[in-house]
């Protein structure tokens, strides 16, 4: 009977209704999408890490899990000195550059022949490896999405470079050029950003950590073991993006407590005379309250569902158009975003229920 009585309300007043769920819809769409993309761009970056094959990471001091922001400080002959300790197979050295030209990514210049012996050989998609210092490989995403093909030209930090082939993708970076090309063009001869290295065994990356610390000069280095490196690749270790997450999901919050309170205040106004009749009847306090929530919780079930819907379509279409963006819609976030919703939705009819609860049933009556 109540649930009987809770629809026919929603339905005798669906633009209210509608609005209250599309508002709820919005919430948690915004929390899905903004919480979503972020990760996705995260976890991408760390998944790419982990494809290098490395096993340790030597940085410069001072250098965070945002790799190559500090330009390219690390002499090459630090190679010579890592490629001598034990359980040491192969250096990479890695020159690591920002680009903001159309979007930020970060490009690699490397020393193919090291940098294969990390994770194993580049599989080619598409052409061959470098011919000459004015190549450029890029991995399979970014062919797809700015539909290029080998042999045509792409401009990159102001030149302009031949595509000698595309290479799936997880590999670090979506670009690649040669070592001494992109230390040419940032004024970085025979520099490098980082050091990667492969080792005998995995197991023996904790001892080559306290071997490199040891060594005179170069205590102050943030060197890291690639499982402990990608560790820490979490919202927490990226500047603000905890606080930009939070800071979205209080957004989300405040409209849905808001839009709620205000449909179902204006509900209990003009609900006055039914209330009075449910008093009347006999109803208790409890019942009344019962039933404004009853109503909220529907709405916001409701509401929950169509921003997972509309939030699941965004991902595909997102992804579709813009290939280089990655987003997670995941189920960890689904259920956060639904708990947040339904607890927002009933915070803000607590006090129009409680409202409805104290009316007197003959001024209730009374009400015109």
């Amino acid at each position: 009977m109540m649930n009987r009585m809770i629809v026919a309300n929603l339905v005798h007043r669906p633009v209210r209704s509608l609005i209250s769920i599309i508002a709820i819809a919005l919430e948690v769409t915004l929390i899905l999408l903004i919480v979503g993309l972020s990760l996705g761009i995260l976890n991408d970056s760390r998944q790419r890490q982990a494809g290098l094959g490395a096993d340790v990471v030597v940085m410069p001091a001072g250098t965070t899990v945002i790799a190559g922001v500090s330009g390219a400080p690390l002499s090459l002959r630090i190679a010579d000195v890592l490629a001598k300790l034990p359980h040491v197979v192969e250096v990479a050295p890695v020159v690591m550059q920002i680009s903001t030209a159309g979007t930020l990514e970060i490009i690699y210049g490397i020393d193919p022949t090291s940098f294969e012996k990390l994770g194993g050989p580049f599989h080619y998609l598409e052409g061959g490896p470098f011919r000459g210092p004015n190549d450029v490989l890029v991995d399979d995403v970014f062919a797809k999405s700015q539909q290029v093909k080998v042999g045509q030209p792409i401009e990159i930090l102001n030149h302009s470079f031949r595509l000698a082939g595309i290479v799936e993708h997880g590999r670090g970076a979506r670009k690649f050029l040669p070592l001494a090309t992109l230390q040419n063009l940032i004024g970085a001869q025979g520099k490098a950003s980082a050091f990667y290295l492969k080792l005998d065994d995995s197991s023996n990356a904790g001892e080559v950590v306290k071997e490199i610390k040891s060594i005179p000069g170069m205590r102050s280095y943030n060197v890291r073991s690639m499982r402990e490196y990608l560790s820490l690749m979490t919202p927490t270790s990226y500047p603000y993006l905890g606080t930009f997450i939070h800071v979205v999901i209080g957004i989300s919050l405040t409209i849905g407590l808001i839009v709620i309170f205000q449909a179902m205040y204006t509900a209990v106004m003009e609900r006055t005379r039914e209330i009075g009749i449910l008093k009347s009847m006999g109803a208790s306090k409890a019942y009344i309250v019962n039933v404004i929530l009853r109503e909220t919780a529907l709405l916001a079930i409701a509401g929950i569902i169509v921003g997972i819907l509309i939030s699941l379509v965004a991902e595909k279409g997102i992804v579709y158009k813009m290939p280089l963006v990655r987003i997670e819609v995941t189920l960890g976030w689904i259920l956060r975003a639904t708990i947040i919703a339904i607890a927002g939705s009933l915070a803000g009819a607590i006090y129009p229920a409680y409202q409805a609860a104290q009316k007197d049933p003959i001024d209730a009556l009374a009400y015109e």
